[in-house]
């Protein structure tokens, strides 16, 4: 086979429509002979055998795979909601439901004459646990006229004093008492005395106790505190021994 020059141009030649099987058909190259279709058949067959192995390497190239997902950050547990310390508190007492605990006066001063706590058994009952109160009677010796209440309120606790008669009749001084004004903490709460208290104390000539703030403590499984303090000096604390129970007393006067 005679080679054939190839000219540089921009242009499309002849091999190049020779090797992509594509001739002009406005008769560019004129007419055209057996020895110019000739030369063709070589390069035919040198494509035709490559084919297979083009196809192949073309069925061997990887797949596109998609780009690499970043792996989302796992979200953070959300923190369990602590309870408000109020209601913590409730919960505190309210897991001795039930049960009695012995207690004893630590600080009386100043000092009362005739006080109606010396030389008598002190006991503490957790006897009526309804969902957002509590009653705690107090019983000194055989008077079981006491009962403390406390109550959940929208902003926090409430402490009322509940005094009964024997028969069960309300004394003269009895609902008197106080609310939070701080949220306090599990273990402790503050009940300065409340507006109606004040009235109530005035009306049946008790001065001093218009300036009342009483406290309720508790350390679980150790003691129980309830105390009462004045600006003026006054203090009166309470502790019952929450490590121990009692027989409970008999129920308060008025609750039977």
């Amino acid at each position: 086979m005679r080679p054939h020059a190839i000219r540089s141009s921009s242009k499309p030649t002849r091999l190049t429509h020779a090797l992509t099987g594509h001739f002009p058909a406005n008769g560019q190259y004129g007419r055209m002979t057996l020895h110019d279709l000739s030369w063709r058949r070589p390069i035919a067959a040198v494509v035709s055998a490559m084919m297979p192995a083009l196809l192949l390497l073309a069925g061997c190239a990887p797949a596109p795979t998609d780009p690499p997902q970043s792996a989302a950050a796992p979200k953070a547990a959300a923190p369990h909601a602590q309870p408000a310390p109020a209601d913590a508190f409730l919960a505190a007492i309210a897991r001795y439901c039930g049960q009695a605990f012995a207690g004893r006066v630590v600080i009386d001063q100043p000092a009362q004459d005739n006080s109606p706590f010396a030389g008598k058994p002190l006991r503490m009952h957790v006897r009526g646990c309804r969902e957002g109160q509590l009653d705690i009677p107090f019983h000194v010796g055989d008077d079981r006229s006491r009962t403390w209440q406390v109550r959940r309120t929208a902003d926090g606790l409430q402490l009322k004093h509940d005094h009964r008669h024997q028969d069960g009749s309300e004394d003269a001084l009895t609902q008197y008492g106080g609310a939070t004004v701080e949220p306090g903490t599990a273990s402790r709460q503050a009940f300065p005395v409340d507006a109606e208290s004040i009235d109530l104390f005035q009306r049946l000539g008790y001065p001093a106790s218009v300036s009342n703030t009483w406290t309720l403590e508790i350390i679980p499984d150790l003691q129980f505190v309830y105390a009462l303090s004045r600006p003026d000096g006054r203090l009166f604390r309470v502790e019952f021994d929450l490590s121990e129970s009692v027989p409970p007393p008999p129920p308060p006067w008025g609750h039977e």
